[in-house]
């Protein structure tokens, strides 16, 4: 069961929303969300409704402010709550090279802290998520913009919400992050 509290100013001050659930639509709740502390479980937060946007990802713990979790504004808009999976046997991936799930492909069952290191291309352009959840970051190390993907068949960039191929890095979500 997950946990969140947003409030609409920094250090936790102000007028405040609770949510145990997926909403795709925050906007009733507060105006701006410029802290956030996460109770329970692992949550992706997103700037606009109908989980659109740009995409933070927030585990147990406290953000004073909205640029302790990168964001780019004091605007959050939907969030989701992310299943627990826990141990390596619960995920795993294979990313593509080319759409529609064609041309290299490799298996991951671990994180890649940089898809340079471990890919024949600096590009995926589609994916399968065969079990658990998973982020992709646009830069190594797992930094840059955030993406969640859930079980599903991704068959372009832009069915997880990308404008461009080009991914850095990927984990897995687990409760330890």
């Amino acid at each position: 069961m997950g946990k969140i509290i947003f409030y609409e100013n920094r250090n936790f001050q102000g007028r405040y929303y609770e949510s145990s659930s997926d909403n795709p639509d925050l906007q009733t709740h507060f105006n701006a969300c410029n802290s956030v502390r996460v109770e329970n479980g692992s949550w992706m937060l997103y700037e606009r409704p109908n989980y659109m946007g740009n995409q933070y990802f927030l585990k147990r713990g406290e953000y004073p402010d909205y640029q302790q979790w990168q964001g780019l504004s004091d605007s959050i808009r939907s969030c989701r709550l992310i299943p627990e999976h826990l141990g390596s046997s619960a995920h795993k991936i294979r990313i593509y090279e080319r759409g529609d799930c064609k041309g290299e492909m490799m298996e991951f069952i671990e994180d890649c802290p940089n898809v340079y290191d471990r890919f024949c291309s600096h590009d995926i352009c589609s994916c399968n998520v065969l079990d658990g959840h998973w982020i992709f970051y646009e830069l190594p190390n797992y930094k840059g913009k955030q993406y969640l993907l859930r079980p599903s068949e991704y068959r372009q960039f832009t069915d997880w919400g990308s404008l461009t191929s080009k991914v850095g890095s990927f984990r897995r979500v687990l409760e330890s992050y």
